[in-house]
């Protein structure tokens, strides 16, 4: 049977794990936002340059501009409900790590207590 510090340490674990996983989510919607801003002030530079295609088609310019400002507005809002889950997460995590050092802590001083007595019961035999 586990104890319960082995249980808290377990926990600790994948609450980290869970924590890194929404940083990593929130990192990559934030690069996605950033991907659709610059390709959308791309094709917005380009739309009336010599060389596009702008003055031909210009409704694909527009909805190709609508949909990368969609995108990104998207990534942002995805980042955005990632940084809440990432405080979530955290707050978890803390907590958890509180609890396993607590447990920790009343094991060490349970197993020096039961040490001295074990000391104390010793020298009585002896003495």
């Amino acid at each position: 049977m586990t104890t319960r510090k082995d249980r808290l340490k377990k926990l600790v674990k994948v609450q980290e794990q869970l924590k890194a996983l929404h940083e990593t989510r929130h990192a990559g919607f934030l690069a996605a936002a950033v991907k659709a801003e610059a390709e959308a002030r791309d094709l917005i530079e380009h739309f009336d340059t010599d060389a596009s295609l702008g003055s031909l088609f210009p409704e694909i310019y527009h909805r190709r501009i609508t949909d990368a400002l969609g995108r990104q507005k998207k990534n942002l809002e995805d980042a955005r409900q990632e940084a809440a889950l990432i405080a979530t997460a955290t707050a978890r995590t803390n907590m958890v790590e509180r609890a396993y050092k607590d447990v920790r802590r009343r094991d060490e001083r349970e197993r020096s207590d039961r040490e001295r007595l074990d000391l104390i019961t010793q020298k009585q035999r002896d003495g």
